[in-house]
């Protein structure tokens, strides 16, 4: 039976919709890759930003042996546009590398995803809107695309606003190892001796509790024996 592959970054991204499934763990390139299965479904995730989302897209691929219908790449996003707020739901119909400017395009969809190297504070939305127009920016989308790209399947991107445009993030960057880990530990003590970020913290942490409600049931109504599959497309790449 062929699988749908949703690729996450970190469990808090999917933890409503996996409770109670089936779990196991891999290892690939010094990565350990997380995968929650239930049905055809297969949850898989090896850490925050693009080179742990492409381990944990390739590693999920081959423990299915090839049998993927599709891949999903899943999970929190920040807000480009003022128009976003935390819990709306983006669909990109392109996404851009911003290490290189190459996009993928998908047939379905609407609007501009940006795929960064780095959490995006405040300047670094602003710059991201102006060069490239996007509507919104993750870490992962576009490593997720590119390896349907050369497998052949299908692929959708289905993100969840967590932090809005002018949402002044808390240095998080400096907290995610080589790995891809997020060492929620070293942030909490971090953040415990810096009362002027409390605030931002605990916003942070209410409204991605919110978006990953809301990404969860979007997820679960997807997976349903009438879901999107007929909505899936193979990407295409396009270099500028």
């Amino acid at each position: 039976m062929s699988k749908l592959a949703i690729i996450a970054a970190d469990v808090i991204e999917v933890s409503p919709l996996v409770r109670g499934w089936k779990h196991s763990q891999t290892t690939a390139q010094r990565h350990t890759v997380e995968i929650f299965e239930k049905g055809n479904v297969v949850v898989g995730f090896a850490g925050m930003g693009p080179i742990a989302a492409r381990i944990a897209a390739d590693a999920v691929y081959k423990h299915c042996d090839g049998e993927v219908a599709a891949f999903f790449s899943v999970g929190f996003a920040g807000a480009l546009s003022l128009k976003l707020r935390v819990g709306d739901v983006v669909e990109p119909k392109k996404i851009v590398c911003a290490a290189d400017d190459t996009e993928i395009i998908n047939s379905t969809g609407t609007g501009i995803l940006i795929s960064a190297g780095a959490v995006a504070g405040v300047d670094a939305k602003a710059t991201m809107a102006k060069r490239f127009g996007g509507d919104a920016v993750d870490m992962e989308a576009y490593s997720v695309a590119d390896v349907a790209r050369i497998y052949g399947i299908a692929f959708r991107a289905v993100k969840v606003i967590s932090d809005e445009f002018d949402f002044p993030m808390p240095p998080m960057g400096r907290f995610i190892d080589d790995r891809g880990r997020f060492r929620r530990g070293s942030f909490i003590i971090y953040s415990a001796m810096r009362p002027w970020l409390w605030g931002n913290v605990l916003q942070l942490a209410r409204s991605s509790s919110s978006a990953a409600r809301v990404l969860c049931a979007r997820l679960q109504r997807e997976i349903t024996p009438a879901g999107s599959h007929e909505r899936l497309n193979q990407p295409t790449e396009v270099a500028r």
